[in-house]
């Protein structure tokens, strides 16, 4: 939950899931579920549903296999589909490896702004060099905001006006706070996982920028010279973590691409030879007698080989939605929220 903004609205929750508002379990297969699992999940159920189908279906498949050939059709379609699956993965792997294919001097221009930023971020930070390390990188950036935030909490703690004093005390307070989640949840981690972006993406930047650019603007005659310094290097610093989220999130994304792409030309040889293999030897329901467990031994066999068939797609299913989660929830780079915030509409903007 957010809490009470003093203009009568919430701010926003600094953790992704209570800023989403979505149901936990919903969240949790849309990003936090091993990939694997979120392709399984599906698989199994509908594997169990045409089987149940196939049990109860008052015209058996092998009565309508024998009048028709439902069985030849299905994987007729389902071989066109790997194919056609296959052939986007071409495409994905061409999307990620554009990103680094280009000449000399575009290389030269990408080394010297990533070596310019990480320079920035070393000396805003006050030390000798960034950590090269994309969870050390952003938790030293992270750690850096909260001590400017403890910094800008200790000087406010020497205004007289009762009401600025506990208005910066609990800003500072409440970054620090959200900076230390962040801290401890970044530690130890490595990147190719998802949970260096997941902490990061718990980190409520964008508002944060916000609200001191507001304070530093409604109190800049009542703050000391001191404090001003102090706000003005947070905000710094609090800018910074931006691009750098963004970067570390599209190294993420390409990350994820390639193994989504391994993924479905490894599951797309055996998933091609079932459904080759169902074209060819399962037109003739002769060939596979007797039942299991209650059910036809063909309605085993053919809703087996469709479940293995639909493989790449379920892993296709899987990937593209955990990176169109991420990809929705961090669409602004910024001071600008684009989720729906309960803040009240009269605010004053001079």
């Amino acid at each position: 939950m957010g809490t009470d903004d003093e203009e009568g609205g919430e701010t926003p929750s600094d953790t992704l899931r209570e800023r989403a508002g979505s149901n936990q379990v919903k969240l949790w297969i849309l990003l936090d579920a091993d990939r694997y699992l979120v392709a399984g999940i599906p698989l199994c159920l509908l594997f169990v549903v045409l089987l149940v189908l196939g049990a109860v279906d008052p015209a058996p498949l092998r009565a309508a296999a024998n009048s028709k050939d439902p069985i030849e059709t299905l994987f007729q379609a389902l071989t066109t589909a790997i194919i056609t699956g296959v052939t986007l993965v071409v495409s994905l792997n061409q999307l990620v490896l554009s990103q680094e294919l280009g000449p000399l001097g575009d290389q030269r221009e990408r080394m010297e702004g990533t070596v310019q930023f990480r320079n920035d971020v070393a000396e805003a930070l006050d030390v000798p060099a960034a950590p090269p390390e994309p969870s050390a990188f952003l938790r030293s950036l992270v750690d850096g905001v909260g001590n400017r935030a403890r910094r800008l909490g200790d000087l406010a703690d020497a205004c007289d006006d009762e009401e600025i004093r506990d208005r910066v005390s609990e800003f500072a307070d409440s970054l620090a706070t959200n900076a230390d989640g962040v801290t401890r949840a970044l530690e130890g981690e490595q990147f190719g996982t998802f949970d260096v972006l997941s902490a990061a993406l718990n980190f409520n930047y964008s508002w944060k920028i916000y609200e001191a650019r507001r304070i530093e603007n409604e109190y800049e005659s009542a703050l000391s010279e001191e404090a001003l310094d102090a706000l003005d290097a947070l905000v710094e610093t609090l800018r910074f973590f931006g691009p750098a989220r963004e970067h570390i999130k599209t190294l993420y994304f390409q990350w994820e691409l390639v193994n989504l792409s391994r993924g479905i030309l490894l599951s797309a040889v055996p998933a091609l030879i079932v459904s080759i293999a169902g074209v060819l030897y399962l037109d003739n329901p002769g060939t596979i007698t007797g039942t299991f467990l209650g059910v036809d031994t063909l309605v085993w066999v053919v809703v087996a080989a469709a479940a293995v068939s639909l493989v790449p797609f379920m892993l296709l299913f899987a990937y593209v939605l955990r990176i169109a989660t991420v990809a929705k929830q961090t669409l602004s780079i910024g001071p600008f929220i684009l989720r729906p915030t309960e803040r009240d509409e009269t605010l004053d903007w001079e």
